[in-house]
């Protein structure tokens, strides 16, 4: 089973990143970007018998950090 985990900073965590992004495609000439959140993909190769609590139990102790970040699990078919 194929699982993709987004992760995400948490709305009101200042995200260094995006603005570096942001600051670039400005400077690239790329009018009209408001604002820019970076984040990150992470792709697993389960096996079939992981549960959904398992890989919820993933995230949560290591693949996010709690604190600053949100997370997203998408199973692909």
């Amino acid at each position: 089973m194929k699982v993709r985990v987004h992760v995400s900073l948490k709305n009101g965590v200042l995200d260094p990143q995006g603005r570096a992004i942001h600051h670039a495609l400005e400077g690239l000439g790329f009018a009209g970007v408001n604002d820019v959140r970076a984040g990150r993909l992470i792709e697993l190769d389960m096996a079939d018998s992981v549960t959904d609590e398992a890989l919820d139990e993933m995230c949560r102790k290591l693949l996010a950090n709690m604190v600053i970040e949100n997370y997203r699990i998408e199973k692909v078919a």
